[in-house]
């Protein structure tokens, strides 16, 4: 792994450590625009001066989809991936309460979430069932 893509995944699992803790964030510049997953400059305008600002403890859903046909470390699973607003940053995990009780709207909360390997990785549920 090539050392730029190392310190990426670092910074994913410190995010991912974050959320466990319940402390999520994400990266700002000094404009206000956000980013998720971890940068190293501000996607929208450029700038390298970024802070970590506290991810909200709720969101909601903007859309979601059923992916029909997984990857294989999800092989007889139907995962479901939801795209939910947190304000300045949007957030893309998979949903890990029952899906027939989601809907777009949906109030989430940002939480860790685990392949059937153990892969770790984001994850939404309703923020009802914190």
């Amino acid at each position: 792994v090539e050392p730029s893509c190392t310190s990426a995944l670092k910074e994913y699992d410190d995010l991912l450590d974050a959320l466990v803790d319940g402390d999520g964030y994400y990266y700002a510049c000094p404009v206000g625009h956000g980013s998720l997953p971890p940068q190293q400059v501000c996607p929208t305008c450029g700038d390298d001066e970024l802070t970590t600002e506290p991810l909200a403890d709720t969101g909601t859903v903007v859309t979601f989809t059923e992916i029909a046909v997984p990857s294989p470390s999800f092989s007889g699973q139907t995962p479901v991936v939801v795209i939910a607003d947190f304000g300045p940053v949007r957030l893309t995990g998979r949903f890990v309460d029952d899906s027939d009780r989601l809907e777009v709207g949906s109030a989430v909360a940002p939480t860790v979430a685990s392949s059937p390997d153990g892969d770790r990785h984001v994850g939404v549920r309703l923020a009802s069932e914190r």
